[in-house]
C-alpha cells in the first residue's frame, strides 16, 4: 500500500535498509533495483525525485513504472540482498519546503481572490504555478504573498489523512477535485488548505521558512508566477546581492544609489547614440557628395568593405534624392557575402528590377524591390568590384 511506504511513513528519515527483490536494467542500459520498500521518492505529482546512495552506490533517478519503483544507479550494484539506502537530505528538505510553499502560496491565490493553479512546475532554481487568470496586479501579488508568509511565521502543523470516508470528505474545503478514488492522501493545513496530494512535506508551516514572489508572465490566458521558498529565498538573495555589488561597483555608486546611476547612463547612452546617428548621416552625406562630384556619366557606383546593406540603402536614397537622373549602384563587401542597392533618379526609366534579376544569380542571392529601387545580397563568388563592372554592364555603361 502506498501509505506503508518509507517515505510517506516518516519524510524526515535520512537512512534505512531493505532488501533488493529485482535488478534489471531498462531500454537505455540504465541499472536499477527494486527495492521491498523504499525512502527514496520517485518522480510524481511536480515534485521531482530524491537522489541519494544503496550500498554506496549513486542514485541518480527514481522513477514508478509499472507499480514498481525504479531506482537508476551510477553503476550495477555490488552482491548482497541488504541493502542501506542514504538520502541526500539537502535535496529532499529543499523539496519539501518549495512543494509546501506551493500549496500555502496556491491557497492564499484561492483564499483572498479565487484564482486557481492549474499545473505546478518544481525546477532546480524557482518554482512555478499557473494561474488560471488572465493577468494579476502587483497589488494582488503583494497581498498574496504577505498572507503567504502571515500562515508560515503561524507554523500551523501539516497534516496527513490517508483514505477519508465520504462523510469526512465532506468536511473538508478540497482546493480541487481529487484524481484519484482509492487511496486517497489528503495534505492539510488546518483552517487554511485541504488537498490531495502524493508528494513530500514538512510537518509544519513554519519550515518552509518564507516564500518570495519573483515574476510572473502570461501564458496564452494563463498566468505562471515564479517564486521560491526556503533555502532558495537566501540562495537568491545573495546572487542578487552579488550583482547588486557589481553593478555598484562598475558604476562608481552606493548600493542603494545603482537605480539613480543607471537612469543617468541610459540618457547619457541615448545623447551619444543619437549623435552617432547624426554623425553617421553626415558622413553619408558628404559621401553622397564625393560620389556625384566624381561620377562620370548618369552611373554613381560604389564597392565598400565596412557598410550594411541599410547605409547602403540610405546612400542610394540620398544619391537619387540629390540629383534625378542617375542610377545608383553601390555593392556592400562584407567578408562571406556581397550585399546591394540600386536605385534610379526619378526621371530615369531603367528598372532596377530587371537589374537586380540579372545580377542576383551571378552570386546566387535573393532580392527584393520595386522598378525604382531595390536591394539583396548572396554569395561572395566574386569581389565587390567585380560584381559593380556586372551591373554597370547591365545597365549598358
Amino acid at each position: 500500500m502506498l501509505k506503508d511506504r518509507i517515505y510517506y511513513q516518516d519524510a524526515y528519515l535520512k537512512t534505512f535498509t531493505a532488501w533488493v527483490i529485482h535488478r534489471s536494467e531498462d531500454a537505455n542500459g540504465r541499472p536499477y533495483v527494486v527495492l521491498d520498500n523504499t525512502a527514496f521518492y520517485p518522480t510524481g505529482g511536480g515534485q521531482p525525485h530524491d537522489t541519494g546512495t544503496i550500498n554506496g552506490v549513486r542514485v541518480i533517478d527514481v522513477e514508478e513504472l509499472d507499480g514498481e519503483i525504479r531506482h537508476f544507479l551510477e553503476e550495477d550494484l555490488p552482491s548482497g540482498e541488504e541493502v542501506k539506502g542514504v538520502i541526500d537530505w539537502e535535496r529532499r528538505f529543499d523539496h519539501m519546503q518549495q512543494h509546501a510553499g506551493q500549496h500555502i502560496l496556491t491557497a492564499a491565490f484561492v483564499e483572498y481572490f479565487g484564482f486557481q493553479t492549474v499545473s505546478f512546475h518544481l525546477g532546480n532554481g524557482v518554482v512555478s504555478i499557473d494561474l488560471d487568470v488572465e493577468d494579476v496586479s502587483a497589488d494582488q501579488l503583494a497581498a498574496v504573498e504577505k498572507l503567504a508568509n502571515g500562515i508560515i511565521l503561524e507554523n500551523r502543523p501539516i497534516e496527513t489523512k490517508w483514505d477519508p470516508t465520504e462523510d469526512e470528505l465532506t468536511q473538508f474545503s478540497l482546493r480541487k477535485q481529487l484524481a484519484v478514488t482509492d487511496e486517497i492522501r489528503l495534505v492539510i493545513i488546518p483552517g487554511f488548505d485541504y488537498n490531495g496530494c502524493g508528494g513530500t512535506h514538512p510537518n509544519s508551516t513554519g519550515q518552509v521558512g518564507l516564500i518570495k514572489i519573483l515574476s510572473t508572465e502570461k501564458q496564452k490566458r494563463q498566468v505562471r508566477v515564479h517564486f521560491v521558498c526556503g533555502g532558495r529565498v537566501l540562495q537568491q538573495l545573495g546572487r542578487k546581492h552579488e550583482e547588486l555589488a557589481i553593478a555598484s561597483r562598475l558604476l562608481s555608486a552606493p548600493e542603494d544609489g545603482v537605480g539613480h546611476a543607471i537612469e543617468k547612463l541610459l540618457v547619457t547612452n541615448q545623447v551619444l547614440e543619437k549623435s552617432l546617428e547624426d554623425t553617421k548621416v553626415a558622413l553619408l552625406e558628404f559621401e553622397a557628395s564625393e560620389l556625384l562630384v566624381s561620377r562620370s556619366g548618369r552611373i554613381v557606383g560604389a564597392s565598400f568593405s565596412a557598410k550594411t546593406v541599410q547605409e547602403l540603402q540610405k546612400l542610394a536614397r540620398l544619391l537619387v534624392a540629390s540629383d534625378d537622373s542617375i542610377i545608383a549602384l553601390l555593392v556592400g563587401d562584407n567578408e562571406e557575402k556581397l550585399q546591394f542597392v540600386a536605385a534610379r533618379g526619378a526621371t530615369v526609366e531603367v528598372s532596377m528590377k530587371e537589374v537586380s534579376s540579372a545580377v542576383l544569380p551571378l552570386i546566387n542571392g535573393k532580392g527584393g524591390g520595386n522598378d525604382a529601387f531595390v536591394q539583396g545580397g548572396g554569395e561572395r563568388i566574386m569581389s565587390g568590384e567585380e560584381f559593380l563592372d556586372r551591373m554597370r554592364e547591365v545597365v549598358g555603361e
